[in-house]
């Protein structure tokens, strides 16, 4: 029996899996990101962590096809990251420091790209080879998987869907420094910031003026419900987002788009209006495009990780 070890290093914890080469998890746990003196002690915790597991389970080190490991920055061809602002590295060699520290073949990607593969390999894409997943939470991220093959570009940032340009007219800055990003009005955030904009600008009835902070979810669960305030503003989000994802679509050509990320508990309200606007908006078989939900939750990175490691 084969296995493969799947690492989703975050900010505050790393998710560490253990898997066989059928996709059985067999044993997951997490460890504390220690972010001190610029993260140094970062690898070397993952590492120490992941050789007592597999020791413990009786796992030799000859039957692991390797470590994948999704880190929440670019990653270069070569497996080195130039930096992470979450773990206060700059450049670190990622797979050369880990399989010094491992013994074992290490694929680090960037965060996101491996959530994707993660859905391909056994969530809401699976059976698919062309998918395109996008994580709406705090901010907006993406991972473009063609072939079945992670699409990384040649500086680590292909995927980085949240900051295409989508208004010109916009004032408020985008934390990456521009303005009209697709970030700004599809991701949690900006749909809270959405919904407080049209409030202000109509005064049409709607259980949303007796929320003190109106959250993306405030707005998702008052759209089921029927609200029509509600329905505008879930209307004016798909737009944009289905906009965004038909540029997409006319370079990548997906199967389907994973929708994740905590937006995503909104459910079919948001797929549904997703693909009924999205058709309005692409031509030919691009119609063709299935929206599903995401489905690994938390665990997308682990189950990336590890089909990183087994061979896309």
């Amino acid at each position: 029996m084969k296995y493969a070890v799947g690492v989703d290093l975050g900010g505050t914890t790393v998710k560490i899996g253990i898997f066989t080469e059928d996709a059985n998890l067999i044993s997951k746990w997490e460890i504390k990101t220690r972010r001190e003196e610029n993260g140094k002690y970062i690898l070397s915790d993952i590492a120490e962590s992941v050789l007592e597991n597999l020791e413990s389970h009786g796992i030799s080190k000859e039957n692991v096809t390797g470590l994948g490991m999704g880190v929440p920055g670019g990653v270069e061809q070569d497996g080195s990251v130039h930096q992470c602002v979450n773990l206060g590295w700059g450049e670190v060699k990622v797979k050369e420091e880990m399989e010094k520290l491992t013994g074992l073949s290490v694929y680090p990607a960037n965060d996101a790209n491996i959530a994707a593969l993660g859905e391909m390999w056994q969530g809401g894409a699976k059976g698919c080879n062309n998918v395109v997943m996008v994580t709406l939470g705090t901010g907006v991220g993406g991972g473009i998987i063609v072939d079945g093959k992670i699409v990384v570009g040649a500086h680590g940032f292909a995927g980085e869907i949240g900051h295409m340009k989508m208004r010109y007219d916009e004032t408020e800055v985008c934390g990456c420094g521009k303005t009209g990003c697709l970030e700004q009005y599809t991701s949690a955030t900006g749909v809270a910031r959405m919904a407080r904009r049209i409030l202000q600008k109509t005064e049409m009835e709607s259980v949303l003026r007796d929320i003190e902070t109106v959250t993306a979810k405030d707005v998702f669960d008052a759209a089921k419900a029927g609200d029509q305030l509600a329905l505008q503003i879930v209307d004016e989000v798909c737009e944009i987002l289905s906009l965004g994802l038909s540029y997409i679509a006319c370079v990548s050509d997906p199967e389907t788009f994973v929708i994740g990320g905590g937006v995503s508990k909104a459910g079919t309200i948001l797929t549904e209006e997703l693909q009924r606007h999205y058709i309005d908006k692409v031509y030919g078989e691009l119609k063709k495009t299935k929206f599903a939900l995401a489905t690994l939750g938390n665990d997308a990175g682990i189950y990336g990780g590890a089909k990183l490691a087994l061979g896309e």
